[in-house]
């Protein structure tokens, strides 16, 4: 099976000392451009979509409709990446150098902070800049709090009360150092650890306009902080609900976009056919008669599944479109197909190594660490455009002869021969061909790995790896388990889907 996988359509086509408010929260799950932008270009007109059925007639949608839906599934995509990647975190905004956008930001924040200037400096001062800001500055110290902050919040609210505040200003009794300077105290609260330094160095400022600067500086950074941290906090139940919602959310999808199955049906479809001739063929005796009773081989969903998961492992992201289920994975299947491509040529040069040199070296402790060490390194580039396989595999050759010469001499052995020298540097490039039988072999166990794991459920054990995959199985089940998490999460989301869709298109056993 995974060896057929391998040839089908070669050719197509970053915690705060206080916790986030209900209000960080949402805010931490604001609309992404970068995900409406995708929605748009997925939705715009294709030539591969010529020829494909619709699951229900088109028809016209408003403008408005169509953002609605582009924000559903910026939503959807959103909570998605935070259940699926630990590591999520939103970044403060950085305009690049000399951007239109940076001139016009300091242009206007310099006119600001001059104007406060000239009004602070007036005799006496005018304080209506500096009471806006101060108001700016009280309702940011209270989204960081939650309901339970009762001390905290009535010490803000009293200090910074914006009435006495400008009664004070009228009067000319107010003593603006010393608002700033509670305000700095709080931030010192409020901040997470990683921002005590910036804090800190508030408290050296002396001249308002300054630091009133420098505040706002360092509270752009607490938002972020704590909209991280708001993150962290919601994963847990947003975890148990992320099923439901985003099964929820595609179907609203759905509904106003009849044809978001499209890719989704032609992958499956595809998947099972190949599936079908498979059992077909060893169906067939030697002689040609009929095998078994001549029905012809019922395929359960999960297996035509699994078959199609794996499929995209190989797939051509250049020519042909991801199925809209799977879309917003689709930059982790290219991470995972990458990897794996970068282990079956690491797992070849290994057992090119292994079997032409003498036996005193594959037994030799160490010595498969060491070269599985270099010629990672000299594959670690594989993914660059760049990357030219048949030069790193010609100094792969060179550098494999001499660990192998060495380490021949170490035990005493005998010394590896020219002949031998050659033969291997001859094996090892010629694995830059994508037929090369050795390559293809170990790509086709890695994939026979992967579908074992897969079929198994969810089994807290791995299969057991297949012959020559020995020295990479460590990174082969670190891989796996990747693969395997990521294509249970989306099983549990869109298997309803796929079932109807392998139901009308093709013969499958029920599921139990």
């Amino acid at each position: 099976m995974s060896e057929n996988l391998d040839k089908s359509h070669v050719n197509e086509a970053g915690e705060s000392k206080s916790a986030a408010s209900e209000e960080g929260q949402k805010g931490a799950l604001e609309c992404s451009d970068e995900a409406l932008q995708e929605k748009v270009k997925s939705d715009s007109p294709s030539p591969l979509r010529v020829g494909r059925p619709h699951s229900s007639p088109p028809r016209l949608v408003t403008v408005e409709e169509l953002l609605e839906t582009a924000k559903g599934v910026t939503n959807m995509a959103l909570a998605h990446e935070i259940v699926v990647n630990g590591d999520f975190r939103i970044n403060a905004v950085e305009l690049a150098e000399g951007s239109l956008e940076k001139r016009v930001k300091e242009i206007v924040h310099k006119a600001f902070w001059d104007c406060l200037s000239v009004q602070l400096s007036e005799d006496p001062p005018t304080y209506d800049h500096a009471i806006k800001l101060v108001g700016e500055i009280k309702e940011t110290l209270l989204s960081f709090l939650l309901p339970g902050h009762t001390r905290l919040r009535n010490q803000i609210t009293e200090t910074l009360d914006l009435e006495l505040i400008k009664q004070e200003a009228e009067n000319g009794a107010l003593d603006i150092s010393k608002l700033a300077e509670f305000i700095v105290g709080m931030m010192g609260i409020l901040c997470a650890p990683a921002r005590d330094e910036e804090v800190k160095k508030l408290k050296d400022v002396k001249e308002i306009v300054p630091l009133f600067r420098a505040i706002f500086s360092v509270l752009d950074l607490m938002k972020v902080d704590m909209a991280n941290f708001a993150i962290s906090s919601i994963r847990p139940h947003l975890m148990q609900q992320s099923v439901e919602y985003e099964r929820k959310k595609f179907q609203e999808v759905l509904e106003k976009q009849p044809n978001s199955l499209d890719f989704v049906t032609q992958w499956l479809e595809e998947a099972s056919n190949d599936l079908l001739t498979q059992k077909c063929k060893h169906a067939l005796p030697a002689g040609g008669g009929a095998a078994g009773s001549g029905d012809a081989p019922l395929l359960t969903a999960a297996s035509v599944q699994n078959y199609a998961y794996l499929k995209l492992l190989k797939w051509d992201h250049f020519r042909r479109p991801f199925p809209e289920t799977v879309l917003m994975d689709q930059p982790r299947f290219q991470e995972l197909q990458l990897q794996l491509e970068q282990l079956a040529l690491l797992g070849a040069v290994l057992l090119v190594t292994f079997s032409t040199s003498a036996p005193a070296v594959s037994g030799h402790a160490g010595f498969a660490e060491k070269l599985k060490t270099v010629v990672k390194i000299l594959l670690a580039d594989v993914h660059l455009p760049s990357f030219q396989l048949e030069d790193a595999l010609t100094s792969i050759g060179e550098k494999v002869c001499l660990e192998v010469s060495s380490c021949l001499s170490m035990c005493g052995s005998s010394p590896f021969s020219v002949s031998k020298e050659t033969v291997l540097k001859g094996q090892i490039q010629a694995l830059a061909s994508p037929d090369d039988p050795i390559r293809r072999i170990m790509e086709s166990r890695i994939l026979t790995f992967l579908e074992t794991y897969l079929a198994s459920g969810h089994q807290k054990l791995l299969p057991t790896v297949p012959g020559g995959l020995g020295p990479i199985q460590k990174e082969l089940e670190e891989v796996a388990v990747k693969f395997v998490r990521l294509v249970n999460y989306n099983k549990m989301v869109f298997c309803p889907y796929y079932d109807e869709i392998l139901n009308k298109a093709v013969m499958v056993e029920a599921e139990p």
